[in-house]
C-alpha cells in the first residue's frame, strides 16, 4: 500500500498513533533530564484536511472528525488521556476542523526547550515544506536523509533518553524487513531507547512473520498494540493499525487498556466488527 501522509492525514490510524505518541512523550516529561526524539519518516509535519490530497480520500471524516465529535461525551479518564492531543488540535483550529498535526507537530508541541527533536524526510518536496514548517524551532532540526541512514548517523544521541518513531509509507513489500534490519542495528548502539514502530494491518501473513522475528530478537520489553476496525475478509484491505513499542513506559499498558476499547467502538466499521489487543512480544530482559 502507499501510505504517503498527506492522503491519509487524520484517519483512524493517525489518531491512534498520535494519541499513543502523546502518552509516551508525557511519560518522558516526568523527569527533568532532557530527551531526544527522532521521527524517521516525518512528512511535512502538518496537513490541510481541505487540501487536494486529504479530500481525495476523505479519511479524516471517519477518523479525527469522529473523535472530536464524540470526545465530549467520552468517559472522564479517556478525555484526560486524550487531552495533550486534543489541546494541540484545538490550538491549530478555530471554529472548524481543517488542520491536522503530523507526528512532528505532535512531538514539537510536547517537548521542552531542553529536549531535542530530529525530523528526517527523504522526499525532496516534503522535506522543503517540513523545513519551512519548523525553521522557527531552535530545538528542532530537519534532515534530508534516508531514514535508515539517519538512524545509523544519529544514534546513540548525546541525551541518555530517547524516543525513535519509525513510520514508513509502506510503498513496497520489503518495508517490514527494512524495519527489522534498522531496529537490529539501532539496538546495538542505543539499547535503552524507546522505539515506536508503526505498521498497517492488511497482510496478516506478513504481519505474523514480522511478529515472530521480533519476538526472537534480543530486545527490552516489547509490546505489540493493535486496533482493528473490521474483521479480516477474503480480500486484503486496510483493516487495522499496529504499533510495536520497544522499552515502553511502565504506565503505558494501563493507559492503553482504558483508551483502546473506547477507540475501537468509535472507529469500527459496523458495531461489533472491531477489536483490540496488547500482546507482549518480549518480556523484561535481565
Amino acid at each position: 500500500m502507499n501510505y504517503r501522509h498527506a492522503y491519509h492525514a487524520g484517519n483512524f490510524a493517525d489518531v491512534v498513533k498520535h494519541i499513543i505518541l502523546t502518552r509516551v512523550l508525557m511519560y518522558f516529561k516526568r523527569k527533568d533530564a532532557p530527551f531526544f526524539v527522532m521521527d524517521t519518516h516525518a512528512g511535512v509535519g502538518r496537513y490541510d484536511l481541505k487540501g487536494v490530497e486529504a479530500q481525495k480520500t476523505r479519511e479524516a471524516e471517519t477518523g479525527i472528525a469522529r473523535l472530536m465529535k464524540a470526545l465530549p461525551n467520552a468517559p472522564k479518564e479517556v478525555r484526560e488521556l486524550c487531552e495533550p492531543f486534543t489541546t494541540l488540535l484545538n490550538d491549530m483550529n478555530e471554529d472548524k476542523l481543517q488542520h491536522y498535526p503530523g507526528s512532528p507537530m505532535v512531538a514539537q508541541s510536547l517537548i521542552r526547550r531542553t529536549d531535542r527533536l530530529s525530523l528526517v524526510e527523504l522526499h525532496p518536496e516534503d522535506f522543503d515544506e517540513l523545513t519551512v514548517n519548523f525553521n522557527w524551532a531552535k530545538n528542532t532540526k530537519t534532515h534530508h536523509l534516508d531514514a535508515w541512514q539517519a538512524m545509523k548517523a544519529q544514534l546513540p544521541p548525546n541525551e541518555k533518553r530517547g524516543l525513535i518513531l519509525v513510520d514508513p509509507p509502506f510503498e513496497d513489500r520489503d518495508e517490514f524487513n527494512a524495519i527489522l534490519r534498522a531496529l537490529y542495528d539501532a539496538q546495538k548502539r542505543f539499547s535503552k531507547g524507546t522505539y515506536m514502530l508503526w505498521y498497517p494491518i492488511k497482510d496478516l501473513q506478513m504481519i505474523a512473520s514480522f511478529s515472530r522475528v521480533l519476538s526472537g530478537m534480543d530486545l527490552g520489553r516489547t509490546l505489540d498494540v493493535r486496533v482493528m476496525i473490521d474483521r479480516p475478509g477474503s480480500q486484503a484491505k486496510f483493516i487495522g493499525t499496529g504499533m510495536v513499542i520497544v522499552n515502553p513506559p511502565y504506565v503505558l499498558e494501563k493507559e492503553l487498556k482504558v483508551l483502546l476499547p473506547w477507540l475501537v467502538k468509535l472507529f469500527e466499521v459496523v458495531p461489533g466488527s472491531g477489536s483490540h489487543s496488547i500482546y507482549e512480544l518480549v518480556g523484561e530482559q535481565k
